[in-house]
């Protein structure tokens, strides 16, 4: 085989003509938007999901997540260059298969890899000469070449001769408006030179920065560190919150405080829990897999128990503020601002709102809540007993609730009708720290 006519060479023609098929596995938070950023850049696409109701969605021009916008998937929907299927076999077509699937925690905290294996044994059984792989999934260090090569070898095709692997770690927060999934620096590692050249070519086609880094370990450990550095300084701030307010000292005042210095401090603020699928789940991928070098990451261990505790602490507090009116928790109406796990979007994947509303319905309390972005909770990864609509705030809500515990400070809440007709507020995220009346029992949670 002459070197034009090599499968790479053939790959780096069709990515630079874009008429490379790219596919994508997983249409969720990271897939439907890196599928974007592929259409937007002239590529064909194939949108891979194993939940029917998402790719009937996406075929009738219909998005189910609203930061995205109707406009694209109605875009999508008209063009010839995208395909929507829950056929594996369609992914034969593809030049670029990327995986972008969940990487959850299992019930003991350990990595739950299923989704990255059967994933990768799909690709595997369509898997041909001159194709492209690429895990976006965050994961331990070595699962690219330690998990997904293995199972794709199988096929008897030779990595980086006939077919290509590489990892390039998701960067992905819904609801910001600065930066997009085109604007996020991309890094890519490969599991082999020629690997990682495809890779960054392909990205470089359509996302603005592209950062090669040696190898597919460089990448995992990467994307781990940023969200340990995240995970490790809000457990910080999570943890001088009880201890400032014992003292009387108001740590977002204090938080604001220290950032007026120009370098060596970086705010992050307190806050209910942790939320979203990178910053709960994957720093115990890393304390997953070192112990199997024999370490302890002692750091990541300390962080996830004080950020674990505090919707316990939410819930201390809410006590309190209920003691100061002479009402037990049980048998309180307590009226929940907030499911998302962030501020104006309607993620809610391991939002603290749940395990709170959780605590709350253990407490003997009746529960209900409100949320603009998120007007049913129900079906939730370990807690599908809950079946609750969102509730309308009015001042008659407020008024009737015993408590208004607030979880997420979205900009669509009317906080002045909160602060002006709730009778006791437990506030969590600082969300009326700055209106005025403030409640005559108002508390920081």
């Amino acid at each position: 085989m002459t070197r034009a006519s090599s499968p790479a060479a053939t790959l780096r023609a069709r990515i630079d003509s874009r008429d490379a098929v790219v596919g994508v596995i997983g249409l969720g938070y990271v897939g439907l938007p890196l599928l974007r950023a592929f259409f937007k850049a002239g590529f064909p696409v194939i949108g891979f999901d194993i939940d029917p109701q998402k790719i009937e969605m996406l075929q009738r021009g219909e998005s189910y997540l609203k930061h995205l916008g109707e406009d694209f998937v109605q875009e999508l929907a008209r063009s010839e260059k995208f395909t929507a299927t829950s056929d594996s076999a369609d992914l034969a077509r593809a030049d670029a298969i990327i995986l972008c699937v969940p990487t959850p925690l299992g019930r003991h905290g350990e990595p739950d890899m299923s989704y990255i294996v059967r994933s990768t044994e799909m690709v595997a059984e369509v898997l041909r000469k001159g194709q492209l792989i690429s895990l976006e999934s965050t994961t331990y260090p070595g699962t690219t070449r330690g998990d997904c090569l293995p199972i794709l070898a199988k096929s008897g095709l030779e990595a980086g001769v006939d077919y290509f692997v590489a990892f390039s770690p998701e960067r992905e927060d819904p609801g910001r408006k600065d930066h997009d999934t085109q604007t996020i620096p991309k890094l890519v590692g490969g599991i082999d030179e020629t690997s990682g050249s495809l890779a960054a070519q392909l990205y470089a086609a359509a996302i603005q920065k592209v950062v090669p880094v040696d190898n597919a370990e460089i990448a995992e450990a990467a994307k781990l560190l940023e969200n340990i550095y995240r995970c490790v300084n809000i457990a910080l701030v999570n943890e001088l919150k009880p201890v400032l307010a014992a003292m009387g000292i108001d740590i977002w005042k204090v938080v604001d405080a220290a950032a007026t210095k120009p370098f060596g401090f970086q705010a992050f603020y307190p806050g209910p829990g942790l939320g979203g699928h990178c910053i709960p789940i994957d720093p115990f991928y890393l304390t997953w897999k070192a112990k199997e070098f024999g370490h302890h990451t002692r750091f990541i261990e300390l962080a996830g128990q004080i950020n674990n505790a505090m919707p316990h602490y939410v819930i201390e507090r809410t006590i309190d503020g209920l003691n100061e009116l002479g009402k037990p928790l049980r048998g309180s109406k307590v009226l929940v601002l907030g499911l998302a796990y962030k501020p104006d979007v309607d993620d809610v994947r391991e939002t603290p709102a749940a395990e709170i509303i959780k605590l709350l319905f253990e407490h003997g309390a009746d529960v209900s809540y409100h949320d603009p972005h998120v007007p049913l909770f129900a079906g939730m990864r370990k807690y599908r007993e809950y079946h609750m609509h969102s509730v309308e705030l009015t001042q008659e809500a407020l008024r009737d609730a015993d408590c208004v515990l607030i979880v997420t400070n979205h900009k669509a809440i009317d906080w002045q009708l909160v602060a002006n007709h709730a009778r006791l507020v437990v506030d969590s995220r600082n969300a009326l720290g700055q209106l005025l009346p403030i409640p005559g029992h108002y508390l920081q949670a």
